[in-house]
């Protein structure tokens, strides 16, 4: 109570103006007070539906890894589909309704003419018949195989005009071996064997297998590998001629993984258009293995994935809209949101880019600039500015980085806004580096990288893999 009355006996005592102001600043500070509360509260209910969605998610995803947990220790199929995701009305297998019959058509020669009369009914035994009509089937098979074998005399002489010493030759010599290493295979055996180990994908001693079971050709998987060793060696004029059309192509794509040669540590490069395909192994993962490959002045289009040794490597770049797209499909899975807003925007801006470019041919070209350059104010209206949300603003960064190099594929015919077709080249390599575990020496890596290139440049070309290592394989006459 005297407490009070002491206030009020101050209060009494004081300038009424200064009491004005003091209670205006305690109410501008009362205001400040409020409106901070009321931003810590919108802040609070917000990192409460963050923490809900990441709590979501770490459920879903211990309720995965439980479900692959249980999977593992079953019986079934590792490969199978998981039933949550398998089709309850699947499509009929086969081709679709309309599509062209396949089927084994007649060959251009018949080597053999054999006719089978009816003589006897085989129910009653009778002899005679009405409305009989030829039936005609037409069987291709394989003979039994037995290897043709040459034997091939040469002579050796000094010359009595100019005492050099010379010998004679034949188009089917494969080396000057004798002895021990006077047996060797043919042109069409070795090419073959080539076929097996580097087109099919065949290891060594299953190729070795093959030749022996099917062709009756006895040798071992050291033998057939120093064989292929000496053919790369014979056709390493046209690994380095593949090499030099890349180095003027118009576009190239490139990719790379990793290899074993001896050990880990070396990287399988592929550098590939629709023509040709070039495989180059090699310690370093650097910038270098592309310039020394293209060249530093190299004027075509280079597509890649978003690797940062890629950058800066050639003028003209595209980069893979399929690893794009994959990050903005991971950025979306952690958004609190599901992606809605900036990222389903980007990703729509891609779909976007790579309509026009199928559009391109029907298009006027004035109307084509338009929409090519509507994509450019939309990709500055999208990616300029800074994001708040982290995953938005990683798409951000990764998509402004590569910004010069996000449309090239609409400027320059015949580039595709992904690198495909690299990775398609690469999945062979990949497959034999799980077979064989890439190459014990580097000789034989320089052996894979060369006879590989030149059976995959085939296929692109319709051209036959043996007929080319046929004509190179005999020894060349001196």
């Amino acid at each position: 109570m005297k407490t009070a009355v002491a206030i009020l006996t101050q209060w009494r005592h004081q300038d009424p103006d200064r009491l004005l102001q003091t209670a205006l600043r305690q109410a501008r500070q009362l205001a400040e007070m409020s409106l901070e509360l009321e931003r810590l509260g919108a802040e609070n209910a917000w990192l409460s539906q963050q923490l809900e969605a990441k709590t979501n998610r770490i459920v879903e995803l211990e309720e995965a890894l439980e479900a692959a947990e249980r999977a593992a220790h079953r019986q079934a199929a590792p490969f199978r589909i998981p039933e949550q995701k398998r089709v309850s009305a699947p499509k009929r297998p086969g081709r679709k309704q309309g599509h062209s019959g396949a089927f084994r058509h007649q060959p251009d020669h018949i080597d053999e003419y054999i006719e089978v009369a009816l003589c006897v009914c085989p129910h009653c035994g009778g002899r005679y018949f009405i409305d009989q009509s030829q039936i005609e089937q037409t069987i291709e098979d394989i003979p039994p195989v037995r290897p043709w074998v040459t034997r091939l005399t040469t002579y050796e002489a000094t010359c009595m005009q100019c005492g050099q010493s010379v010998r004679s030759s034949h188009p089917l010599q494969m080396s000057l071996a004798t002895g021990a290493a006077g047996v060797q295979l043919g042109p069409r055996a070795l090419a073959l064997a080539a076929e097996l180990n580097q087109a099919k994908g065949l290891s060594m001693r299953k190729t070795c297998a093959i030749l022996g079971d099917c062709f009756n050709l006895r040798l071992s998987a050291g033998g057939l590998s120093q064989a292929l060793d000496r053919l790369a060696s014979k056709v390493q004029s046209q690994y380095d001629a593949i090499a030099q059309e890349l180095r003027q192509a118009p576009v190239v794509h490139s990719d790379e993984t990793s290899w074993w040669v001896g050990g880990p540590g070396w990287w399988l490069w592929v550098f590939v258009n629709a023509q040709s395909t070039l495989y180059v192994v090699d310690q370093s993962r650097g910038r270098r293995v592309v310039t020394e490959l293209l060249g530093a002045d190299f004027g075509g289009v280079l597509v890649s994935d978003c690797l940062a040794i890629y950058d800066e490597a050639t003028a003209l770049q595209q980069k893979c809209y399929a690893h794009h797209q994959k990050a903005i499909s991971q950025a979306k899975a952690l958004h609190p949101c599901q992606g809605e807003g900036f990222l389903t925007e980007v990703a729509a801006m891609l779909r976007a880019a790579v309509a026009l470019q199928t559009y391109k041919p029907e298009c006027d070209p004035q109307n084509y600039n338009q929409l090519r350059q509507a994509l450019e104010c939309k990709a500055a209206q999208l990616l300029n500015s800074p994001r708040s949300e982290p995953c938005e603003e990683a798409v951000r960064n990764r998509l402004n980085k590569q910004r010069d190099h996000l449309f090239t594929f609409l400027d320059h015919d015949g580039v595709e806004p992904t690198n495909n077709l690299a990775e398609r080249q690469l999945r062979p390599a990949v497959i034999a580096r799980k077979i064989s575990c890439g190459n014990k020496t580097q000789k034989g890596a320089r052996t894979w990288q060369i006879l590989a290139s030149l059976a995959a440049t085939c296929a692109q070309r319709a051209a036959s893999f043996i007929a080319e290592l046929a004509r190179a394989a005999p020894l060349q006459p001196r």
